[in-house]
């Protein structure tokens, strides 16, 4: 796995930070969106990003029904670990083939 650059370290600051934003001043808006509308453009991103950050955090904090953040980093895992299985499975299939066949082709002795 590659290390993060300090610009996506930011980022993911940023957002984090917007994130808290949100759920601290919401209650001044008139609905969740109008908070997220009026603090995006002071991050810089787009309102839907922004809701979308305020969505995942909800369900890593249990706020809401959902896959959590490390719940999707488990599925993905295991999704990886399935296709390299298959893989090797695959590999193993047609080493299997080949000994088979060199076993038939081989004369024999009496």
């Amino acid at each position: 796995m590659r290390g993060w650059s300090h610009e996506e370290v930011n980022q993911v600051l940023a957002g984090e930070r917007a994130v808290r934003v949100v759920a601290e001043h919401q209650g001044e808006h008139e609905s969740q969106w109008a908070a997220i509308v009026s603090i995006a453009a002071k991050f810089g991103c787009s309102a839907e990003t922004l809701r979308k950050w305020v969505r995942q955090h909800e369900r890593d904090s249990g706020q809401r029904e959902g896959t959590t953040t490390a719940e999707q980093q488990r599925i993905k895992d295991l999704e990886r670990e399935v296709r390299e299985l298959r893989q090797a499975n695959e590999i193993l299939r047609k080493a299997m083939c080949v000994f088979a066949q060199a076993e038939l082709d081989r004369p024999i002795k009496r």
